[in-house]
Formats: C-alpha cells, structure tokens, sequence
C-alpha cells in the first residue's frame, strides 16, 4: 500500500508535469517490484527514499529524486550492484543513479532487474561496517 502520496506530491510539486509524471511512474515501478516497500519522503529535499524500513543507511535500496530534464532512480549500494549493461552513473563509494528521462526507459528489463537486485541487498558487507 502506498501510504505517502500527499507527501510524495509535495516533493515534485515544483517540477514540470513530464518530470511529475515520471517520478510518478518510477515510484509505481518501485511498488511494482516490491510491494511491501517503506517509503520516506524528504519534502524540502525533495528526495524519496524506499525501503524495508525507514533506516536509510541500512534498510533503503534506492532513492528517487527529479531534477529540471530527468529523474535520478538512485542505489544506495549501487556501486556493489551488478550493472553487466553499464546503466549506473556516478563515481561515489556507494551510490550510483540512472537518469530517467522517459516513462518508456521504465520498461528496460535490464533497468528492471537491477531494481529487483537492489530490493534484496541492503545487509551491510563487512567492507562497509570497517569504513563506518
């Protein structure tokens, strides 16, 4: 169930209706794929992070946030994620983004897949407990 709509809206409420209407989707895809996923909204950020809880460090996957010609669909552990058809962006020792500048890149089965990968790795590796 999706449970912060009103907050989600308020975060995309300065952007153009195409930029809207593709975080709209990309939210819907994240729901799509798993649909028990604990949404937090940052309105002022204008960032919506996804989970299996609310701890962003250790139980979100992916966070979403428009910009003025794309969408960031990003990865907390993107960095650590298989990305065999290279879609990730980003230089970071964690995160990495896709921009996304359509509804119809939604559809990418590679996009798709990795967004399934990521709903399941979100235990921290040994590697990231040493850095902390």
């Amino acid at each position: 169930m999706i449970k912060s709509s009103e907050e989600f809206e308020l975060a995309i409420n300065s952007f153009s209706d195409d930029i809207k209407d593709i975080a709209r989707e990309t939210r819907n895809l994240i729901y799509k794929v798993l649909p028990e996923t604990i949404e937090v909204v940052w309105v002022q950020q204008k960032n919506t992070g996804f989970g299996t809880g609310i701890k962003k460090k250790t139980e979100h996957f992916c966070w979403l946030m428009p910009a003025s010609k794309h969408v960031n669909l990003g990865f907390n552990y993107g960095a650590e994620l298989p990305d065999p058809k290279n879609l990730l962006e980003g230089t970071g020792k964690l995160f990495r983004h896709i921009k996304i500048k359509s509804v119809e890149q939604l559809k990418d089965r590679d996009l798709i897949d990795l967004l399934k990968f990521a709903t399941s790795y979100r235990v921290p590796s040994p590697q990231r407990m040493r850095n902390k």
